[in-house]
């Protein structure tokens, strides 16, 4: 995995900005999406995202203190953990956004989502644009997720270009 894929990423997961993921922080990702995509709060997708997104905080806290720093998420963050828990949470979030249940989001579904989990709505426009290549209007799950999984494995995926540059590492945070 890239570095700066890795400090983009988790500048954008530590939302308040204190060199620390918190599982208030990474677990306000699934509520944001569900509220952003019109779904209630007991819906079993936003259940199932929330599942999802509780085990790959567990797994990124290698310390198992409560709080995952840059070096805990760097050291955890690549291939095989994208495969085992990052793929099923960021489909989960997909899914949450996909009202119609048909493996694809149209440009509104997919700007509210990449809005409600830190992307700026420019920034989704020129991602939606980078991924429908077909220019058919919709964004298929499958595509979506690979673009991610390139991303965080090379640093580089059509969506790349979409995004500004990333955030320098942050310091380590004080205990």
């Amino acid at each position: 995995m890239s570095d700066t894929a890795k400090r983009r990423i988790f500048a954008m997961l530590d939302a308040d900005g204190d060199g620390v993921i918190t599982p208030a922080e990474y677990l306000a990702r699934v509520d944001r999406a569900a509220a952003a995509c019109g779904r209630d709060p007991h819906h079993p997708l936003v259940a199932a995202a929330r599942a999802a997104h509780a085990e790959v905080f567990r797994q990124m806290d290698g310390n198992a203190d409560g709080a995952v720093t840059y070096e805990e998420y760097r050291d955890w963050a690549g291939h095989e953990a994208f495969e085992e828990s990052c793929r099923p949470a960021l489909g989960s979030l997909f899914d949450l956004a996909d009202h119609d249940g048909d493996g694809h989001l149209t440009r509104e579904e997919f700007t509210r989502l990449r809005a409600a989990t830190g992307n700026s709505p420019e920034g989704a426009d020129a991602a939606f644009d980078a991924l429908d290549a077909t220019r058919v209007g919709r964004v298929q799950r499958a595509v979506y997720l690979a673009a991610i999984h390139d991303f965080l494995t090379t640093g580089d995926s059509p969506m790349t270009h979409a995004y500004p540059e990333a955030a320098p590492a942050p310091a380590p945070a004080a205990r």
